[in-house]
């Protein structure tokens, strides 16, 4: 994409979100409907797929097809952490590098610990969390996930640029910038652009201050649209019909709740949960399920047939995360 186009596409998204939000405020913000379809049009964005983990004891928590009469409740609980007026919607990176033997996975743990976070801090991002699938080390293609807090989206395209202009970053991730065709220290890396939700204007760090726990569970869930009119009514459901006050209320210790603006699974929305361990995480979506309002939610005639498909990831924190 050249320079020149580059800029012109943010000016069109910067014009398609003061524009657009007050003519489709009452159904769906412009950042979780028309944003992603531009992208997706564009061709910003076309990345690998990275299949779901989905352990055998898990269980769904909801039955997502379900079609009931039982009325919407007539108010949603109230969000715990309520967000002022006007506030600013965060953006974030999540990179996924596919790695295939151990050797690949040391040499991008050591680049992330070593070069790539202490680099990104010196560009003033901090907070940046690196995870690994439960059961990574026996997968036939193993994974890290590596969250990015993004200042601003311009920093989204001007990132690696600025990365390149840092001698240090260069100099401390040389074994995997500099790594021969022969020898390359990842199979594939996706690259997804996301946008916080409403609700979740930014994300959250809710094991701060505490040890760190190789039992603790973090949850990355994905939910596909069958269509961006039923995607933006599923973002609807986590906003105005109160999904995320219910996380909150059963202490589901959520990282970040955001539209996909760039990906390979569009149109859809990504989520982080996390838990003390795996029962304590079976135990909170049982509380959800069981939850009253969410019965009453869920069984909505506003908010039926609007996630197509389900990817559910158990991860660990790397012991270099931030998060």
């Amino acid at each position: 994409m050249s320079t020149f186009t580059s800029k012109l596409s943010f000016h069109i998204l910067i014009f398609n979100n003061l524009f657009m939000e007050k003519l489709f405020a009452r159904w769906a913000s412009p950042e979780r409907v028309f944003l992603p379809l531009f992208l997706l049009l564009t061709g910003f964005g076309a990345f690998a797929t990275a299949p779901p983990v989905l352990p055998d004891h898990n269980a769904v928590a909801s039955d997502i097809g379900r079609s009931l009469e039982r009325p919407l409740p007539a108010a949603a609980p109230a969000p715990c952490t309520p967000s002022p007026a006007g506030s600013k919607q965060a953006f974030y990176a999540i990179r996924v590098y596919q790695l295939k033997t151990q050797q690949q996975e040391a040499r991008v743990d050591s680049f992330l610990q070593n070069a790539l976070i202490p680099a990104l801090h010196r560009q003033g991002i901090s907070q940046i969390g690196a995870f690994k699938p439960v059961g990574n080390d026996t997968a036939a293609i193993r994974k890290i996930y590596v969250f990015i807090p993004l200042k601003n989206l311009d920093q989204f395209v001007t990132l690696s640029a600025s990365l390149a202009k840092d001698a240090r970053f260069l100099a401390d991730g040389s074994s995997y910038l500099d790594a021969g065709y022969n020898d390359p220290p990842y199979v594939r890396m996706e690259s997804i652009l996301l946008q916080a939700f409403p609700d979740m204007p930014t994300y959250a760090m809710p094991w701060s201050g505490q040890p760190y726990s190789p039992d603790r569970i973090y949850e990355l869930r994905s939910y596909e649209g069958p269509t961006e009119k039923l995607y933006a009514n599923k973002v609807q459901m986590f906003n105005q019909g109160g999904e995320i006050p219910l996380f909150a209320r059963l202490d589901f210790h959520a990282v970040f709740y955001a539209s996909v603006l760039a990906g390979a699974h569009m149109p859809n929305l990504m989520y982080m949960t996390s838990f003390d361990n795996m029962a304590a995480r079976d135990q909170h979506w049982k509380s959800f399920s069981d939850d009253p309002f969410w019965k009453q939610l869920v069984s909505s005639p506003q908010y039926q047939h609007n996630v197509s498909h389900v990817d559910d990831i158990f991860l660990h924190a790397a012991a270099y995360s931030e998060l």
